[in-house]
């Protein structure tokens, strides 16, 4: 595995398998808190990504997985700048950052985040971002942004609702009460829940699984069924015929 470092400095290691490329949150002594720096770099690992790549893996080391905005950086001379900034401004900047999530759920990557520990505010974010979530036993979601007095503003309210409903969400958000590992389960927010020292092989071999299948086949499948929520019987069933006769022309067409 090829370890790529220009990310250091973010507080990230890129490392790259083959078709598997791994975002590694590289703060521990900090709990993986976040910064704007670390955005702008998630945002330029996707937009560098080889296109061979087929499973994005997202993992932080020590025994959080993000404690979410580094504490510090809230403040007057750090994203509250923002408040200063023309309207203009500070929606391009802040979509700037967003871009450094939204990335994950591009049709030609399945990304999975493997999550223990605190998952907080922008960390409990970035795991929504992901398609697939392998949470540890001890793993502790929270959206602590309302009890701040802002918002989650990086991409996760929208999955988050998918995930779990409209009522629970906002349960979820304006308490800022931590969500456990089962419960998670329960909710839709968890692929998986495995005790934390299996944390890293079942992330491993739910990469492998997917890995298995053409694709081709994982692409459009994903394309299909991201989009199933928003779309009517009529116009799911016609994108179905559509991607079925291209798999199947790629298969056995000349």
């Amino acid at each position: 595995m090829e370890s790529t470092r220009p990310y250091a400095k973010a507080g990230l290691d890129l490392l790259l398998d083959g078709p598997v490329a791994t975002i590694v949150l590289d703060r521990p002594a900090q709990l993986n808190a976040q910064s704007p720096k670390m955005w702008t770099a998630l945002r330029d690992i996707g937009a560098g990504l080889d296109p061979a790549v087929r499973v994005v893996v997202v993992r932080a080391n020590g025994r959080a997985f993000s404690a979410g905005l580094d504490r510090a950086l809230f403040r007057p001379e750090g994203i509250g700048a923002l408040a200063t900034a023309t309207d203009e401004d500070s929606d391009a900047q802040i979509r700037a950052y967003q871009d450094g999530f939204t990335w994950l759920r591009r049709p030609h990557v399945v990304s999975v985040a493997a999550v223990q520990g605190h998952a907080i505010g922008a960390g409990f974010q970035l795991a929504l971002a992901c398609d697939l979530r392998v949470l540890a036993a001890d793993a502790q979601l929270c959206m602590a942004e309302t009890s701040l007095g802002i918002v989650p503003d990086l991409a996760g309210t929208k999955p988050l609702v998918d995930a779990v409903g409209y009522s629970r969400a906002l349960e979820i958000c304006v308490t800022g009460r931590r969500v456990g590992a089962e419960e998670a389960a329960r909710l839709g927010l968890a692929t998986l829940v495995v005790p934390v020292a299996e944390l890293e092989s079942a992330t491993a071999d739910l990469v492998a699984a997917v890995l298995a299948a053409p694709a081709g086949a994982v692409l459009e499948t994903k394309a299909l069924l991201s989009g199933a929520g928003g779309r009517a019987h009529a116009e799911q069933e016609a994108l179905e015929r559509a991607a079925q006769v291209r798999r199947l022309r790629t298969l056995f067409g000349s």
